[in-house]
Order: structure tokens, then C-alpha cells, then sequence
């Protein structure tokens, strides 16, 4: 590990080349503000995210926390891990703020800039609420759909919209817009979505006209107009041979006028055996595709969520990408808008679980983490231990989860923050969760500080709960920070129309706040 200051370690970010730029701090301090392109790798999850994100031990990473150790605790379990060059930031964000460089709320900001970039380079058509909501008033024919994926579509949406995201869209065009004269009105939560979605499929060639919906759900809300919440998505359209051709016809067409190499399992092999490089194989269909069947290897990554929230997956720039789906147009779609925030992208159709893909293998992509050996405790003895003073009871579960309902007596605790939450205290330590990774973690973490009795309830939280033990609920005035909660404009969907304000605000604000060199990070 080696110290690097941020003039430097930007000037390493924008040079050619792979690197991988991780913010190690929990998801409430990174949502307040951080580098453009670094990517969200808590500490409280290192060790499972970061193989994840990054699966070549050879790319250069560099780390930024809040100067307050953390980069370097991590930059130690990295090289564990066999990661060969890692840096931490001198002053960590504070470092980088100092050096005169931009920090950015929110998360998956790259993505969002995608999109606003997008809308003024291609213009798309777009409605207003009070226009759609004059349509759906006057019985004016249109299709409506939201392109979002189903989970988002079930907490809301608006009266009469489908629920087709992107990618799955243009894909099952022909059988879900059988007429190409009706108006198309696409809309998401805000503004990305229905901006990528309603570009895409003009440059696909679709003759329907098609509308974005000016900011989405959070604009219809603004615009004093009631959302549905809590129904059920329809299922996807199915598709015959007819519809397939369709959507084949489309993915080569678009791939070849955009440039994307299209590959089969002998280049895909090719470009597995190049270890001076990272690839990344993502499968870009539906759920129910992806577990009917796949290459050896991928990882589902939803056409619309790999383009929307691209740092889920992926942690090196200017990596390989590989999507892969069936027809060749989702991935064809993915691979188009990847490319335009700097990845080399490549579609590989007909990845549907055939046979030719049986013996190929995607080298170093399993993650490994760290070996340590646990010991466990009943609830039952946990309980007894915490009520009679013998024990210290952690609970290592999500603030917002700890604040709904924990175990009697317990403490919210975070792997960066484990001495905190324990004081002065050196006795025997009960480690309670959700995740026996995470718990994992901490648990080592608390060993290698010189706590020698540190006990994982068995069976977690749901343990607890059958055995009938004690719960509380709330959050008392002594516990740490929740420093896991993202408290930026959270509340958004949820009835907070100032927060809604606040976040258009921002997410139309990002293009101005790049730099040159940031902003030669988007080919578009």
C-alpha cells in the first residue's frame, strides 16, 4: 500500500488504462458527497463486494475514505486478498475537496450523467403530467409504460402504466405495440430511464412517436396528481418466433450501425485467456430468463439497472464487458450506452444457456474472502449472557432494520465502528445479523483488536424472533451515527415534495458541475 495525494490520484483516474476507484465509506457518508467515479465498496463489506466488482488482483485501485483510517484498514485486507497495487488518498474526501475537485451526492451518479448528457445530445420528445394526464382524461389513445424494473413498479407508478423496462421494451416490441401509429409515453422515477429508453428506441428505429415523461413519477406527484401504489406488474409479454426475428433483426442492425463487435464463444474464450485485462460477463435478460438458463460464468444484470446503476457491477474503468442475452438487441442496447461512459462492450447473442458455451470458463471470477473460523452461541445463551452483564450483544443488520425491531438490549454496531459501539468494555462480544459474511467480517476484525471471545448467534436475527426472545424497537439517543442510511432527498417517493424538488434540481444540475476531465469521460 502506498499513499498518493488527489491531484494525483485524479490524473491516475483520467489516464488510459484499467483502474479501479473504490469509496470504502458506508452508504450514508458516501451519499453526501464523493468523487464522481468512485465506486460505492463499504468496509463493512469488503471482502464479499470487492472480488465482486473487481475480479483482476493485477488492476491498480485506489482508495478513498474519510481520512480517518478506514482506506488504509482496507487497503490491508485488499492485499490479503491478493490485490497487487493499491493506494489510499491522502485526506481522504476532505483531501480531495482541498485539492479543488468536485464532490457529488447521490449514487450511480456517472449513470445519471449519462442520461442528462444523452438528452441534449439527442433531444428526445417529451410530455408533461398535465399533458398525459389530459390524454388519459379525453380517452386519447396511447400506450404508457414504465420502465423501470417490477420491484420499483410495485411501490409506484402511474394509473394505467405497463410495467416493460428498458431493454425488455424494444425487445418485445413487436408484441406489445402492435400498432405503429399509437404515441409511446415512457416514464421512471425520474428522469434517466425514460430519457435512455425513449432515445433508445428512436435509435432503433421505431416509428412510433415517443414521449418521456417530464420527471417522471416525482414530476406527476409535483404536478398534484395521484400515483398507484402496491400493484402488482403484469407479466412480460411473451414472445413467438415471429416477435424474436423482430427483435434478432433489430440487435444486429443496431450493433453494426453502432460499431459493437458481436462475438461468439470462440472470441469469448479469446478474451477470457487475456489476463492483462478485465472482463466482465454480464447476462442482461429477465430473471426468469437468467434462471431458465445461462453461460458458465455471468452475472444477471438487467438491461435497464446495468445502464441506470452501472457501479452495482462494476468497479474497473475502461474494463471488457461482455453482454449477453438471446437476440442480441438488450445486449446490443447495454453494450451501446456502456460505451459511452468509456467500457469496451461486446454482445454475445444466442447466450441462452446453448451447448457451445458448456466448457468455457471465465478465469478469477469467483470472489474469494477471507478465511476465519466462528464460533457460535444459541439465541437462548446469547440472551442470558447480555441480561445478566456477562456479555455485549451487537447488532451487525442494517440501521433502518435495527431501528424497525432488534433484540432487547442490543446495540447497533458497523465493522468501521465496532470500538465505538463498544467503549471500554473487553468481556465476551455476541455478534447478531442477517449476513454471515458480513458478521464474519466484523468478527475478525474484533479478534485481530485483541477481543478474544467473540461468539455469532446462531441462525441470526430470524433465530432470535422463533425462539421467542425479547424485542425492542427505535433508535435511543446514545447509539452511533447511522452512517449505512443514504438521508439524501430519501424521502422523494414518499410524499416529501420538496425533497422531490431538491433531487431534480440536482440530477438536471450534473452536467454543470464536470469538469474537463470528467466530462471527457462521457463519449457522448
Amino acid at each position: 500500500m502506498r499513499s498518493i495525494d488527489a491531484v494525483a490520484a485524479k490524473a491516475l483516474i483520467h489516464a488510459p488504462g484499467e483502474l479501479a476507484f473504490l469509496d470504502v465509506r458506508e452508504h450514508g457518508l458516501y451519499g453526501e458527497g464523493h468523487p464522481l467515479l468512485a465506486v460505492w465498496c463499504p468496509y463493512s463489506r469488503l471482502e464479499v463486494v470487492a472480488p465482486f466488482l473487481i475480479p483482476n488482483p493485477g488492476v491498480p485501485v485506489i482508495l478513498i475514505d474519510a481520512g480517518n483510517g478506514i482506506a488504509e484498514k482496507a487497503a490491508e485486507r485488499l492485499e490479503q486478498l491478493g490485490y497487487q497495487i493499491v493506494m489510499v488518498v491522502v485526506g481522504g474526501v476532505q483531501g480531495w475537496k482541498q485539492a479543488g475537485f468536485t464532490l457529488f451526492e447521490g449514487e450511480y451518479v456517472p449513470s445519471k450523467t449519462l442520461g442528462e448528457l444523452a438528452e441534449h445530445a439527442f433531444h428526445p420528445a417529451t410530455i408533461a403530467p398535465e399533458a398525459l394526464a389530459e390524454w388519459q382524461r379525453e380517452g386519447r389513445e396511447h400506450l404508457l409504460f414504465d420502465v423501470r424494473p417490477p420491484s420499483e413498479h410495485r411501490k409506484m407508478t402511474l394509473p394505467g402504466a405497463q410495467c416493460l423496462p428498458n431493454g425488455e421494451l424494444p425487445h418485445r416490441f413487436s408484441a406489445a405495440v402492435p400498432d405503429t401509429s399509437n404515441p409511446i409515453v415512457l416514464t421512471c422515477a425520474g428522469r434517466t430511464r425514460s430519457l435512455i429508453g425513449a432515445i433508445s428506441l428512436k435509435l432503433l428505429g421505431i416509428e412510433n412517436p415517443v414521449y418521456g415523461l417530464q420527471n417522471g413519477t416525482q414530476g406527476w406527484t409535483l404536478a398534484g396528481l395521484d400515483l398507484d401504489r402496491g400493484r402488482e406488474p403484469e407479466e412480460f409479454p411473451a414472445l413467438s418466433r415471429m416477435d424474436l426475428e423482430a427483435s434478432r433483426r433489430r440487435g444486429q442492425d443496431f450493433a453494426r450501425n453502432a460499431g459493437i463487435p458481436v462475438i461468439g464463444a470462440r472470441e469469448l474464450g479469446a478474451l477470457a485467456a487475456d489476463r492483462s485485462r478485465t472482463l466482465y460477463l454480464l447476462d442482461v435478460r429477465s430473471a426468469e430468463e437468467f434462471a431458465a438458463g445461462h453461460v458458465k460464468g455471468a452475472i444477471h444484470a438487467p438491461c435497464v439497472q446495468i445502464v441506470q446503476a452501472t457501479d452495482r457491477w462494476i468497479g474497473v474503468r475502461r474494463a471488457r464487458i461482455v453482454f449477453a442475452d438471446d437476440t442480441g438487441l438488450r445486449a446490443s442496447l447495454a453494450a451501446y450506452w456502456l460505451k459511452l461512459l468509456g467500457y469496451e462492450t461486446y454482445v454475445l447473442p444466442g447466450a441462452d444457456g446453448s451447448p457451445e458455451f458448456e466448457e468455457w470458463q471465465v478465469s478469477g471470477w469467483r470472489p474469494s474472502i477471507l478465511p476465519r473460523t466462528l464460533q457460535g452461541i444459541a439465541p437462548e445463551e446469547a440472551a442470558t449472557a447480555d441480561a445478566a452483564g456477562d456479555a455485549i450483544l451487537l447488532d451487525l443488520r442494517s440501521s433502518s432494520e435495527h431501528r424497525r425491531e432488534h433484540p432487547a438490549g442490543s446495540r447497533w454496531a458497523i465493522r468501521p465502528e465496532l470500538t465505538s459501539a463498544l467503549g471500554f468494555w473487553k468481556g465476551q462480544i455476541c455478534l447478531i445479523g442477517d449476513d454471515d459474511e458480513v458478521v464474519g467480517l466484523a468478527a475478525l476484525d474484533l479478534n485481530e483488536m485483541g477481543y478474544a471471545d467473540v461468539r455469532i448467534v446462531k441462525g441470526g436475527f430470524p433465530a432470535w424472533k422463533a425462539a421467542g426472545l425479547a424485542i425492542d424497537s427505535g433508535w435511543p439517543e446514545s447509539a452511533l451515527h447511522a452512517i449505512d442510511f443514504l438521508a439524501f432527498v430519501h424521502d422523494r417517493h414518499d410524499g416529501n415534495l420538496d425533497a422531490a424538488r431538491r433531487y431534480l434540481a440536482w440530477e438536471t444540475g450534473l452536467v454543470h458541475r464536470l469538469d474537463p476531465q470528467e466530462r471527457g469521460e462521457f463519449l457522448v
